[in-house]
């Protein structure tokens, strides 16, 4: 029953968001405003955490009347200090997201009261320990921009609008720990906008069933990690499946990634905060993880996950430093200039605690091309680290059709033989898409923990063999397909066209003598 009310409850908030989006877009393309409505939400969130952080001290103490929101600024500033060590950020009562809401239809100034709330927020953190989480997350929600409207009133009615859309949303009381639909919320958006941004969407976001995939084979046997790594992380939405799925106090140590894209980087902070992720317990970098990572000190790690972009174009052996990085030297060879997929894997694997496991989609070319990706193949399966493929369905991810694999590595293997899976007939169709169910998910998991041989879906291949294949790593080398061809019965077909023939010809023979018979009759 609890479950049906949630349901309903998700459904209903998927629906107001959607009327919001659509009611505000307009002339701003959704991909773009998918910014501000979640800019908007991440505002509202930690006005609300910050309000019922410091009510509910209150009321333990015995104030039960007190209201953080009704407070004054000039008595609230006597527990700055305090407030910014405990949650890594202080918001004045004047400038919380209730208060500039009930102001916001007579503030003819509001774009410029937005501003300077966003900036006090973000200097609430400066020269603290959560300084780098909080810098620039609300950078790409610009108050003053054409894409709002063309004069400064037009684009005030349309923050009013975002401000009331979001303020309206349904997303639960934190004292009932339903505080997820936030998170909730933010991964509808997500998955809206990126079903609707055709190819761009595909950069941004992992389907979440690909993302549940990911984790649950990283964390076969383990009730709890000590630290979850995404070197490409996107949107967050790969780290942030271990904390649904273990819960996020049993990922002891936190949740780091590094992201390229200075828009997808400050998704990925607002996404840890949307998810109730503490300031001190997730480090998201950005820059280019090949060429300059940033988690030297935190690495290993215990659980890898990732959907690096396909076949991006990287420095290689143009930059002669990086045939020395101890990630890549072991095998010897850099990936391809044009292809960094490997590049990723080694990275990975090289940051890889001993006891850890890592999921990483891959591009379907790297498992059997030629040059350097046949050496780095043949210094990961000569070196036992290639624990298992699994080939996954086509048209899984948003902008591709592509059928990707999942290589999965490990460490410490106690056996010299690589899993291979064809998951390619696991999924039902949804709308233009393919999906992954919750069965199709169990399917996967219970075949790569079992490890046992399945005609046509999966097979334990000694390494040995692989080499002789000249280091092909593709699935459908190692588990035949499925004939599904009709089989046909020679002697019964033929018999059936030797009743045709002499059908055929008992039919000639009754037409030549109807045609006789009508030669007859005119000649008469």
């Amino acid at each position: 029953m609890a479950n049906n009310i949630k349901e309903q409850e998700r459904a209903e908030l998927h629906r107001t968001i959607w009327n919001i989006a659509n009611d505000l877009r307009g002339s701003v393309d959704g991909w773009d405003f998918k910014q501000y409505v979640l800019g908007m939400l991440f505002y509202r969130y930690i006005s609300e955490n910050l309000t019922n952080y410091i009510n509910a001290g209150e009321w333990e103490a015995g104030d039960c009347t007190f209201d953080y929101a009704k407070f004054s600024d000039d008595e609230a500033e006597q527990d700055r200090k305090n407030l910014v060590d405990e949650k890594g950020f202080f918001i004045l009562p004047s400038e919380l997201f209730q208060n500039v809401r009930t102001r916001a239809p007579h503030d003819e100034n509001l774009n410029e009261t937005l501003e300077k709330v966003f900036k006090n927020i973000e200097g609430s953190a400066q020269g603290t320990p959560s300084e780098a989480n909080f810098k620039g997350l609300f950078d790409d929600l610009d108050v003053n921009s054409n894409k709002l409207g063309g004069t400064v009133a037009k684009r005030n009615e349309m923050l009013v609008k975002l401000l009331n859309g979001v303020g309206e949303m349904k997303l639960g009381d934190y004292q009932d720990n339903t505080i997820d639909a936030f998170g909730d919320a933010y991964e509808f958006l997500m998955g809206m906008y990126a079903s609707n941004a055709g190819k761009s969407g595909g950069e941004y976001y992992t389907p979440q069933e690909v993302s549940e995939l990911l984790a649950r084979l990283t964390i076969v046997g383990k009730t709890e990690v000590n630290k979850v790594y995404d070197p490409a992380c996107g949107s967050g939405s790969l780290l942030l499946k271990f904390a649904k799925i273990l819960g996020r106090e049993n990922v002891r140590l936190g949740f780091y990634g590094q992201e390229i894209n200075i828009t997808t980087y400050n998704l990925c902070r607002i996404n840890m905060f949307l998810h109730d992720i503490d300031y001190d317990k997730f480090d998201i970098g950005h820059g280019d993880t090949l060429t300059e990572p940033l988690h030297w000190d935190d690495e290993p790690f215990e659980a890898i996950v990732s959907n690096p972009p396909y076949s991006i174009k990287w420095a290689g052996d143009s930059n002669p430093l990086l045939i020395n990085d101890p990630r890549f030297s072991p095998a010897g060879v850099l990936a391809p200039k044009s292809k960094a997929d490997l590049a990723f894997i080694l990275h990975s694997l090289s940051w890889l605690a001993t006891n850890g496991t890592a999921a990483i989609v891959c591009f379907p070319g790297i498992l059997y091309r030629g040059g350097a990706e046949k050496k780095i193949r043949k210094y990961l399966i000569d070196n036992n680290f290639v624990d298992c493929v699994i080939q996954l369905p086509d048209n899984m991810f948003y902008g591709t059709s592509i059928a990707t694999c999942i290589m999965v590595l490990k460490k410490s293997k106690t056996e010299n033989k690589t899993l291979f899976i064809d998951a390619s007939k696991e999924f039902v169709k949804v709308t233009n898409n393919n999906k992954l169910t919750n069965q199709n998910i169990e399917k996967i998991v219970a075949a790569f923990t079992s490890r046992a041989d399945e005609d046509h879906f999966v097979r334990l291949v000694e390494n040995e063999e692989i080499a002789e294949n000249d280091y092909n790593l593709s699935v459908s080398t190692y588990v035949e397909k499925e004939d599904t061809r009709e089989v046909i019965d020679i002697k019964k077909l033929n018999a059936e066209i030797e009743e045709i023939v002499a059908r055929e010809n008992v039919l000639r023979e009754e037409i030549a003598a109807i045609i006789a018979e009508i030669g007859e009759g005119q000649n008469e």
